[in-house]
C-alpha cells in the first residue's frame, strides 16, 4: 500500500491534497498543529468517500519532536496500512506574514524560516529512511519567489531556498529513485496570511490570465499528480499553479 505524509493536512491547500491523494488510491498520514477536529473532519471525509487516513499532530518548526513523529509514523503504516514504508512527503505547511522588510522583527523572521525551509529540510531528513524506492517528495513554494510582492520578503526568500533545496533532493536522492519536485501556488483562496478580501481577490483576479484566483482543489490536483504514476518522470522542477499571474 502506497502511503504519504502531508503536512498542514488540516485545511487550504493540504486538506484539499489530502482528499485528491487518497482519491487516487493512496493511504494518507496528514498532520495537524493547533486544530485536531479540522484534521478529524479530513479523515472522515476521505474515509466516507472509501479511503484511509490518520491525522498526527506536528508543529513543523519544533525539530525536536521529529524522531518522535517518525516513531508515530512507523506505528500508523504498521496498524492502519500493514505497512513499513512511505510513498511520498508533502511538505506544505506554513503560514503567510505581510510586513515590510523595515518592520520585520527577528522572531517573526525565524518564524518563518523555521516552518518554511528549516522544518522542511530537517523533517525530510529525518523521514528519509522510510521512503521506499521510487518515492516522491513535493515541496509547496509560491508564485512571490518569481513575482515581488511588497511585504513578503521573508516568507518568499525561504519558499525560493525551498526551491533550491528541491532540486538538491533531487539531486542526491536519485539513486534511490526518489524524486523530488516543488509546486508553487499562485493567489489561492485560503486562509493563508488572514485570507483575501474583495478588493484585494478582484486585484488578483485582473492580474491572472484566466482572471480569477485559484482555489485550493487547482494546486491539489497537481501534487496528487506528481506522487502518482502520471509523474514518474518529472524531476527537480518547480510547476508554477497560478493561472498565469503577472505574465
Amino acid at each position: 500500500m502506497s502511503v504519504i505524509v502531508i503536512t498542514g493536512g488540516s485545511r487550504g491547500i493540504g486538506a484539499s491534497a489530502a482528499e485528491h491523494i487518497a482519491q487516487r488510491g493512496l493511504g494518507v498520514i496528514l498532520t495537524y498543529n493547533v486544530n485536531p477536529q479540522a484534521a478529524a473532519s479530513v479523515v472522515e471525509r476521505i474515509e466516507r468517500a472509501g479511503g484511509k487516513a490518520v491525522a498526527l499532530k506536528l508543529d513543523v518548526s519544533d525539530l525536536g519532536s521529529f524522531v518522535a513523529f517518525r516513531q508515530s509514523v512507523v506505528l500508523a503504516l504498521r496498524d492502519t496500512w500493514d505497512a513499513t514504508t512511505l510513498s511520498g512527503l508533502v511538505n506544505n505547511a506554513g503560514y503567510g506574514l505581510f510586513n515590510p522588510l523595515a518592520t520585520v522583527t527577528q522572531a517573526q523572521f525565524d518564524g518563518l524560516f523555521n516552518v518554511h525551509l528549516k522544518g522542511p529540510f530537517f523533517l525530510t531528513q529525518a523521514l528519509l529512511p522510510l521512503f521506499a524506492e521510487n518515492a516522491s517528495i513535493v515541496n509547496l513554494t509560491s508564485a512571490t519567489t518569481r513575482v515581488a510582492t511588497a511585504g513578503v520578503a521573508p516568507y518568499a526568500a525561504f519558499k525560493g531556498g525551498l526551491e533550491v533545496l528541491t532540486r538538491y533532493m533531487a539531486k542526491e536522492f536519485g539513486e534511490r529513485r526518489i524524486r523530488a519536485n516543488a509546486v508553487s501556488p499562485g493567489a489561492i483562496r485560503t486562509e493563508l496570511g488572514g485570507g483575501l478580501n474583495n478588493e484585494f481577490e478582484a486585484l488578483l483576479a485582473g492580474q491572472t490570465a484566466l482572471g480569477r484566483v485559484g482555489e485550493p482543489q487547482d494546486v491539489a490536483r497537481v501534487i496528487a499528480m506528481l506522487l502518482s504514476p502520471e509523474g514518474a518522470w518529472i524531476n527537480a522542477q518547480t510547476l508554477e499553479v497560478s493561472g498565469g499571474y503577472t505574465i
